[in-house]
């Protein structure tokens, strides 16, 4: 098994073991959301706090439910990841061209100028 199957598979196991284990350790429990995201719980956060507490801005769009939301950001989180997987696949394939490049010069330099 190379080194970089070994990292991968361990890699896999902390995704997985991050993903089962606030479920597996009752993490949530007692909570009416347990696993709700940041924004909700610091605007719940806020609210118990300072009641009286007036927003500095609104948001530009304000999705009519929450799976248009969820939509959303699914949408977005797509869509970043293309953007990186795109740019890390042209530093890849531009790193193997020059590697065939310099191949191809080191090939025909040590089989002399053809006549």
């Amino acid at each position: 098994m190379s080194k970089n199957t070994k990292i991968n598979g361990l890699l896999l196991l902390l995704v997985a073991a991050l993903a089962v284990l606030p479920i597996a350790l009752g993490l949530g429990e007692g909570k009416e959301e347990p696993f709700a995201g940041a924004d909700a719980q610091a605007e719940a956060a806020i609210t118990e706090l300072k009641p009286d507490y007036e927003p500095w801005f609104s948001p530009l769009y304000e999705p009519p439910s929450g799976e248009v939301e969820s939509a959303l950001f699914a949408l977005q989180a797509a869509l970043g990841a293309g953007v990186l997987a795109y740019y890390f696949g042209v530093r890849k394939g531009r790193r193997q061209g020059a590697a065939a490049a310099a191949a191809a010069a080191t090939t025909s330099a040590a089989t002399g100028p053809e006549a």
